[in-house]
């Protein structure tokens, strides 16, 4: 049996989306508030940073979505959520799996700024434009991907859906909190495509949320 350790609206959805889509996986999930509870020692010797996701499997833990990503795939679905060694697309899978945690970090800085934070004096309107705009390059990142000269992909990978649109959908769902796709009509058409899956639909909030609004603008810098 496996245990994920998750909070809503976090990096762990990655992995819970990930193991709705593995077949005749078992696997059980432990909710976590989003809070100091995270930093308590019984929790810490799972996750040493007090992070989710966390994950228990065969009597070891792991943490850090890319790696756990990586070794689902390759245990449990090499060639439909993973890419073997040796498939054409392995590289690119690795690349788009792994740039997820490019994205996501720049939404954790906004996510701090909107929200952890308490007080107004300790946001800052500065660091809230400037991480937008750096959301708004991976998006174009991504739209150069998906939107080519030669072809338009449905998919992250020229072979088809995998963990790397999992990975990277995750981390767009999150990052639509802060930045709109509205300049991004690929990514936007990939976005719905992948989360019209039974997978993703499983992986959403149910009950308290962490973003209690749909959409939250950078501050004007005065």
């Amino acid at each position: 049996m496996i245990t994920l350790h998750h909070c809503p609206q976090t990096r762990s959805m990655r992995t819970l989306w990930l193991l709705h889509e593995l077949d005749d996986v078992e696997f059980q999930v432990k909710m976590h508030a989003f809070d100091r509870s995270l930093r308590d020692p019984e929790y810490l010797v799972l996750s040493p940073a007090g992070r989710v996701p966390a994950l228990e499997i065969d009597g070891e833990r792991m943490f850090e979505t890319g790696a756990i990503t990586q070794y689902l795939c390759e245990r449990y679905s090499p060639d439909r959520m993973g890419r073997s060694v040796g498939s054409p697309d392995r590289m690119a899978w690795l690349v788009w799996v792994h740039f997820a945690e490019t994205i996501s970090q720049h939404t954790a800085a906004l996510t701090q700024q909107h929200i952890a934070l308490r007080e107004d004096h300790m946001r800052s309107p500065i660091v809230m434009k400037l991480e937008a705009a750096r959301i708004g390059k991976c998006y174009d990142a991504l739209e150069a991907r998906l939107s080519t000269p030669l072809e338009n992909r449905d998919y992250l990978l020229t072979s088809g859906f995998s963990a790397a649109d999992i990975s990277v959908g995750q981390a767009v769902y999150m990052a639509r909190h802060f930045v709109k796709l509205d300049d991004h009509p690929s990514v936007a058409a990939w976005y719905e495509r992948i989360t019209e899956r039974d997978s993703f639909a499983q992986a959403l909030p149910e009950g308290a949320k962490l973003y209690e609004k749909e959409f939250y603008a950078p501050w004007p810098i005065e």
